[in-house]
């Protein structure tokens, strides 16, 4: 079986520039080796950059090779770490690439880019 591209997508709940993360899921799609299947990681947030990397993986890039895998916060479980600790563990998963929507200094968003650069992924930064 051939390994995934995974496509890490972090942002803030309240991003509202739609067309800046499809265009950049557009481009990560088509620097995906051919042939690879890619993967769309997200942090499962209903707003914001997630809901666009969400539905852009499930009706709009139209490529079959494309699946999701969402990361929910467990808030109920962790109360206000949940958010920080999902975010390590998409991190740890591993990425080919972080694709990261900061809108007003976004601590979450800005907390999984830094800790994919720390952890070697190449990551893009768009900030609003």
């Amino acid at each position: 079986m051939t390994t995934p591209y995974r496509v890490l997508v972090t942002g803030s709940r309240d991003w509202d520039a739609h067309g800046v993360v499809r265009r950049a899921l557009d481009e990560a799609l088509a620097a995906a080796p051919y042939g690879r299947p890619v993967v769309i990681v997200h942090g499962d947030c209903p707003t914001g950059a997630d809901l666009v990397a969400k539905v852009w993986a499930t009706t709009w890039c139209g490529d079959e090779r494309v699946t999701e895998e969402p990361h929910p916060a467990a808030w109920h479980l962790h109360g206000r770490t949940a958010g920080p600790k999902r975010n390590a563990a998409m991190v740890s998963r591993g990425a080919d690439v972080c694709l990261a929507f900061i809108k007003g200094g976004s601590r979450g968003a800005t907390h999984t880019a830094d800790l994919a650069e720390k952890a070697g992924i190449p990551t893009r930064r768009w900030t609003a």
